[in-house]
């Protein structure tokens, strides 16, 4: 059984080329939950993943790049009656527009009753994140059970809020995720997360009130400026690296791949932090969210640079 199980919505990507025809789209992969599990597997960790795809082309091309990258697929259902999700990623001055084709996907239709409670109740740390929570009510609840399961059998949880205000009432999007912080092991939220959830408040005061929420650790990630991190009796800022970054899609699932990584290997969650750091900035090195995903090896490089 794998160490690592994520839960979640893979979707095919369709990202703008960069070059003078503007309709010509290059296909990828993506979703959040599967980019990082993607990244831990390049990273040296036994990881599994749990969702539903479509009895369609593009789910049988995430069984075939899981299957390539090291990524146990024991806990994906085919679905015969909906399709995988779809995305498309267009770049103008304003940066990246995100349009998306999900409703009804074979993701969404995930329950507390589809769930491999086998694979979930194995796993040394399971992982899941805001937008799961977002595309159903029934994903909701499993996002829910797959944690409740995590906690029973004494396994980490890692939580990234990851708040897409487009997929979901706003009243609604914090309620759920601050319920959700309170059954973190580590809540991993981005600048963009808690100015949804907090009204100006400092980076100081939002991890404050992440561990009030019940949330045991907190990393709050930061981008360029790197990231805090706090185990309730120590905080501690890990700078960010310098590279030539030319895309930040998937960066933040990196990180939570390559955080949840060292934690199980037994990295204290200072130098986890660092170790994810490096990772994520060079997930900002190439385009899209699966292809510059690093390995082992190019971390290391970069942390003895």
């Amino acid at each position: 059984m794998p160490d690592i199980v994520a839960i979640g919505e893979p979707l095919v990507e369709f990202n703008q080329a960069r070059s003078r025809d503007p309709s010509a789209y290059l296909q990828g992969f993506g979703g959040d939950t599967s980019n990082m599990a993607i990244a831990a597997a390049r990273l040296g960790a036994h990881v599994g993943y749990v969702t539903r795809v479509g009895n369609d082309r593009f789910g049988r091309m995430f069984l075939e790049l899981w299957s390539s990258e090291g990524v146990d697929a024991s806990g994906v259902t085919v679905d015969a009656d909906a399709p995988t999700g779809v995305y498309f990623v267009a770049h103008g001055p304003q940066g990246h527009e995100f349009s998306y084709l999900r409703a009804g996907s074979a993701a969404s239709r995930m329950t507390p009753e589809t769930l491999p409670l086998d694979v979930l109740r194995a796993a040394h740390l399971v992982h899941a994140s805001g937008i799961t929570q977002a595309i159903s009510s029934g994903a909701c609840d499993a996002v829910f059970t797959a944690f409740d399961a995590a906690r029973a059998s004494g396994a980490v949880v890692t939580y990234d809020p990851n708040i897409r205000v487009k997929l979901w009432p706003l009243a609604r999007a914090r309620a759920i995720v601050m319920a959700t912080v309170a059954l973190c092991t580590w809540c991993l939220p981005s600048e963009d997360d808690v100015r949804v959830l907090f009204d100006n408040l400092t980076p100081d005061a939002v991890i404050d009130a992440l561990h009030r929420a019940g949330a045991q650790g907190v990393v709050l990630k930061q981008g360029a400026a790197g990231c805090i991190v706090s185990n309730g009796a120590k905080r501690e800022h890990v700078p960010a690296h310098k590279v030539q970054s030319v895309d930040a899609t998937g960066a933040g699932d990196c990180f939570d791949g390559a955080f949840a990584t060292r934690i199980i290997a037994g990295d204290d969650p200072f130098a986890a932090a660092r170790y994810a750091t490096a990772a994520a900035a060079l997930a900002t090195t190439g385009y899209g969210a699966v292809a510059p995903l690093p390995r082992a090896a190019d971390v290391d490089r970069l942390l003895a640079r």
